[in-house]
């Protein structure tokens, strides 16, 4: 087989490469225009975040497996590859970890407000007093967590924040006119988290969700933490909530376009409760490990006629 990892930059470590690849091609990176060219021939397709659509799908008709270097699978048009009859499988719940974790050190972060004691230490030499103080440190105990998604990664946060003593809302959806059991209306954890964590996909329902409007519903001072899309918050109306105080702090692992544009309106503004990770929230050496496992073992698979962590 002929096998193409279309962005293989994007992982810290190697994919060690596949035993059934005849053909083995690694791209650190492809562009759009590129996809077709680098998929000629090919059998099976790695992708972590390059997109396939149906316009390359049209001209690769030897395509016969894409295999998605992550959980999320939306730069796949899967519609598409089903109508092909072109497998899509993907790596579920390998960052669960990864991602929970960085979450909490989030939380930390911003309640403690680390980064500007850190700051502060420079004044430290000066100060008549063994101490420096700041802005007011708040604990975790005690406070409320929003979690908007319970998949496996949602779940996972709201476990680590419960042993940390915080209440756990799970968000239902932000338009469901029916309330299921474990979750609560949306507009509530608003209202009630001193911490807002999003966990869901992002599709043309979650697109913006939080915007202007949800930012004013929001508990004052309360911080917002995403490590899922960058498409699922309105971006201006964040610094807009942040500028105002309304918004005690964000943490970002994840932005609206990546990698962003270096004037990027977040990036340069100086705010001291605003965090920003280049998505890596997912990359603990355990998560790559995992990852790197699963996408031989889909492809072993799919090679023996027993394809698993099948989305299409």
């Amino acid at each position: 087989m002929k096998i193409v990892f279309l962005d293989s930059g994007s992982l810290p470590t190697p994919l060690p490469r596949p035993e059934q690849a005849t053909t083995w091609l690694e791209r650190p990176s492809t562009t759009p225009d590129e996809v077709v060219a680098a998929l000629e021939g090919a059998d099976i397709a790695i992708t972590n975040k390059v997109a396939i659509r149906a316009e390359h799908l049209n001209q690769l008709p030897q395509l016969k497996l894409i295999c998605v270097a992550a959980t999320g699978y939306d730069c796949i048009d899967v519609a598409a590859c089903r109508d092909r009859g072109v497998v899509v499988s993907n790596v579920p719940a390998y960052s669960t970890r990864s991602v929970s974790e960085a979450v909490i050190g989030s939380i930390f972060a911003l309640r403690r407000h680390q980064v500007s004691y850190l700051v502060a230490s420079r004044e430290w030499p000066t100060s008549a007093h063994f101490c420096v103080h700041k802005q007011p440190i708040k604990d975790i105990a005690g406070s409320v967590m929003g979690i908007v998604g319970k998949g496996s990664i949602g779940a996972a946060t709201g476990r680590l924040a419960e042993a940390l003593g915080m209440t756990v809302l799970y968000a239902e959806h932000a338009q469901a006119t029916a309330v299921r059991d474990g979750y609560t209306p949306f507009e509530e954890v608003l209202a009630h988290a001193d911490v807002l964590s999003l966990h869901c996909p992002l599709t043309p329902q979650t697109a913006k969700l939080m915007g202007r409007s949800q930012f004013l519903r929001m508990k004052r001072g309360a911080l917002l933490i995403n490590t899922a899309r960058g498409g699922l918050i309105d971006e201006k109306a964040l610094l807009d909530a942040l500028n105002s105080g309304s918004l005690g702090g964000a943490a970002l692992d994840v932005l609206d376009g990546e990698p962003p544009a270096a004037d990027h309106p977040l990036l340069k503004t100086q705010h001291a409760n605003l965090l920003i990770t280049p998505h890596v929230a997912w990359a603990s050496t355990s998560s790559i490990k995992s990852l790197c496992d699963v996408i031989s073992s889909n492809i072993r698979n799919f090679a023996t006629g027993k394809p698993q962590n099948v989305v299409s």
